[in-house]
Parts: C-alpha cells; structure tokens; sequence
C-alpha cells in the first residue's frame, strides 16, 4: 500500500470523528435544554432571606413539577416585583390557619417547630428583647400558601406581600451543588 492511498482513510477517519463529536455534542445539548427547560432549575441565591440556610453565591438545582408540602424550600415567581423571583419556606398550606406569637409558630391552633430559625440571627434579636417573627395570624385561602424568609428581619416574604397563588411557586429547592463544602439536601 503507498501513502497516497492511506491518507485518505485517515482524513475521512479524522471527518468521521469530528462529525461523530459534534452530533453528540448536539444530542447532549438537546437533552440539557429540555431537562432544564421543562423538569429542572438551576438556580443562583442572591440576597440574606434565607440565611443562615441559604448564602449569597448558593448555587442550587430546583424540581419543576412539584406539589408543594410545609417546609418546602421554593422559587417563586414575586408577586411585588415584575420580573423578579424570591427563594422562600413554605410555612401554610391552603386551609392553614398561621400564627406568629412571640417569636412560636402555630399552625392550626398547634405549635410548629421551626429548626431552621436556630440561628445567630434570632439569638441577637432575642437577646435585644425583639421578637425575630412579628406577630401575625392568617388563614389560607384554597389555591394559596404562605411563604416566609429564614432570615426574618430581613426577608420579603408572605408578611408584606400576602399570600402567594399556587401558580407563583415555580420550582422545589432539592440540591445545594455550590460551595462543594456544603452540598446537601436537607434544609432543616
């Protein structure tokens, strides 16, 4: 065999690898765009209301299709600002009656632990004589719920902008990939 007739074997071998590379690259794409499009969110916190839980720069993955429980970490749409969305907890559901009475939450009449809110934030505003959650109390109209920040002094949530249609709650927090230190599941 001379050389002229092997360089052509070995140009449309290197043609072949390309157009092999690229169509994978495509699929790959495709398959990306449509999981992130219609199942999956890839979301970036910006802001302190959900500190300590939540740090500005988190980088988070959030489900689309979802029925939301109490303590659900969500993206939704803000219902005060065009365009905008919010990362809150879900506190009620609709039918929920939600108390806030010095500093204990109450769903229903019954008393809500609340994990989350075990923070430097809350023991300052405690050793300050402050209440860290002002005192409210709603019942939840069907169709709706009631969102809160984990960092109450801070956060818009659900006390200055009422309750949030079930349409506003975009997507479910399920994984923390950013910092790698940090990467978890469990938001309590």
């Amino acid at each position: 065999m001379t050389k002229k007739q092997q360089k052509p074997a070995e140009e449309e071998s290197w043609g072949k690898f390309f157009r092999d590379v690229l169509v994978m690259f495509l699929i790959f794409a495709s398959v990306y765009y449509v999981i992130f499009s219609f199942f999956l969110a890839n979301e970036v916190v910006s802001g302190p209301s959900m500190q300590p839980t939540f740090e500005d720069g988190d980088r988070l993955i959030a489900v689309r299709k979802f029925t939301p429980k109490r303590n659900d970490v969500v993206i939704i749409k803000a219902p005060d600002q065009a365009g905008a969305m919010y990362i809150k907890r879900v506190i009620g559901l609709p039918g929920d009656t939600v108390q806030s009475k010095n500093d204990v939450l109450y769903i229903n009449g019954k008393k809500v632990a609340q994990p989350y809110l075990n923070n430097q934030y809350k023991k300052a505003d405690n050793l300050a004589g402050s209440n860290y959650t002002s005192n409210f109390k709603v019942k939840i109209k069907k169709g709706y719920y009631w969102v809160m920040g984990d960092h109450r002094d801070v956060s818009k949530d659900s006390r200055y902008f009422g309750q949030v249609k079930r349409s506003y709650l975009l997507s479910k927090v399920v994984l923390r990939y950013w910092p790698v230190t940090k990467i978890s599941t469990n938001f309590y």
